[in-house]
């Protein structure tokens, strides 16, 4: 019998609350000052008391009802004890026997994931090693920023399948609104906790801490699989430890031995009152969830009639897909005069402009609609056009980068440069009989049989009119003279 993996995560989530947990510093990523954003409180000076942060409990409750969980009625917080130069109380404030979430679920590939518990904590400070240097320097402006973390059962059976978890995890934090989950900042860090076995008995377990990016996860996972398996099989025993990721080398590493839980000696945090949760509480809570990935694609397929691909792009660009219904949304009064049939080819016009075009134009850039410089009025004007067939494909995709780089309205740009589609059969007729004359042998290169030259007299004759032709017209045209 093969060895077979057992997996399970745990994953952290810094909470995008405007405060940290138990004080009133602000809670700011981005800001590169150290030891800027620290009081008495999260700095851990003595006879400081801890408030808590409503905000940041609302969000992991929030969190807890999308995966499915059930929500405690009676909740506390609890003392995690051990000692680390980023933290500088010496002790954590966490959560043990009573977290806020427990026994929920997240869907994967149509296999569900069961999710053991939520629960809230204080972040720590970070740590600075200077190459080199002898010593390590603190910074405490992560100390106390609320953390949440999310425990899952053993049921992951693969490193993609891992990947996969994490990726639909942080687009929920994304769109619940609790966490930006930043991985290359920080904001959402993956532990692994994985075995081998034969059989039913399970394997002893290895961590694996602080992964930051979803490749890593797949990697170290599948790396640590075949670590473990050779070392079974050639007799070895896997020693329960927790290890780290070396990115050049891709291994994993061997940091210390594996801490239990009593290890930490928790007890009930003194100064902060045991949390209560009304139904009614949680039912209010419950009305702020907006609409969910899976919801999303599935109404996005069924309104719109847009393909897998495209629905995918909206579903991981959540910016881009409220732009685009905003962009719709400016068809409606013109849709009413027109067949209805016709709605969803516009949809997939939209679609396609913003996918392509617009996420060529950004060149890899994030869609932030608060930067993007056309209105979604302006846009909608655009693909009006472009279906209306009054600018060409051509002249579209030049408009559009005068609408991205000025924010001016697409007929005003297609008035001044003259580009509309050229309406004049006579003058049209005038510039193929020219192009004819010009390029002879094409002309006899297609009377022979090659059917592909016409291809050619038509680029010539678009290019001739700076794209402002209908590429239809222009074949007709040409086929008639020729």
């Amino acid at each position: 019998m093969p060895y077979q993996p057992t997996i399970g995560l745990e994953i952290h989530a810094e909470l995008n609350t405007a405060s940290k947990m138990f004080c009133s510093c602000k809670n700011d990523p981005d800001e590169k000052r150290p030891n800027y954003l620290i009081c008495p409180t999260c700095a851990g000076h003595p006879g400081t008391l801890p408030v808590a942060n409503e905000e940041a409990i609302k969000k992991v409750i929030k969190t807890g009802l999308a995966l499915n969980c059930k929500i405690a009625e009676d909740s506390k917080f609890d003392r995690k004890n051990y000692f680390y130069p980023d933290l500088p109380k010496g002790y954590q404030i966490s959560q043990y026997d009573q977290p806020l979430c427990e026994k929920g679920y997240l869907e994967i590939d149509g296999r569900k994931i069961g999710i053991t518990r939520i629960h809230l904590e204080e972040d720590t400070g970070s740590l600075l090693h200077p190459e080199g240097a002898d010593y390590s320097l603190v910074n405490l402006n992560r100390a106390g920023v609320p953390l949440m973390e999310l425990v899952t059962e053993p049921d992951i059976t693969s490193g993609s399948e891992a990947k996969k978890f994490a990726e639909q995890l942080q687009l929920i934090f994304r769109y619940l609104g609790v966490s930006d989950a930043d991985m290359e900042k920080g904001l959402m860090r993956v532990e692994v906790n994985i075995s081998v076995s034969r059989g039913k008995t399970l394997g002893t377990k290895v961590e694996i801490k602080n992964l930051n990016s979803f490749r890593v996860v797949q990697k170290a996972i599948d790396f640590e699989i075949s670590r473990q398996t050779e070392l079974l099989e050639n007799g070895g025993k896997v020693v329960q430890e927790t290890r780290g990721w070396h990115d050049k080398k891709e291994i994993t590493f061997s940091q210390r031995e594996k801490e239990s839980a009593h290890d930490y000696r928790y007890f009930p945090e003194p100064d902060l009152p045991a949390l209560h949760f009304t139904k009614e509480f949680i039912k209010a809570v419950k009305a702020e969830i907006p609409e969910l990935p899976e919801e999303k694609s599935r109404r996005f397929s069924k309104e719109y009639g847009l393909d897998e691909t495209s629905i995918t792009v909206f579903i991981m660009q959540k910016d881009l897909s409220e732009y685009f219904e905003k962009v719709v949304s400016e068809f409606d009064e013109w849709l009413s005069v027109e067949r209805a049939q016709h709605n969803k080819q516009l949809y997939r016009l939209v679609a396609n402009y913003l996918i392509s075009d617009v996420n060529g134009l950004l060149a890899g850039k994030e869609f932030i609609e608060k930067d993007f410089k056309i209105t979604p009025e302006n846009f909608a004007e655009f693909i009006k056009m472009i279906y209306k067939q009054e600018i060409s494909s051509k002249v579209a995709k030049m408009v559009l980068a005068e609408m991205y780089n000025t924010g001016v309205d697409p007929s005003s740009i297609v008035d001044e440069n003259k580009w509309g589609q050229m309406s004049d059969s006579g003058e049209l007729e005038k510039i193929i009989q020219e192009v004819i004359v010009k390029n002879q042998k094409a002309v006899a290169d297609y009377k022979s049989g090659n059917k592909n030259a016409i291809q050619f007299l038509s680029g010539q004759v678009m290019a001739a009119t700076r794209g402002t032709a209908n590429p239809q017209s222009v074949q007709e045209v040409l086929k008639k003279l020729l």
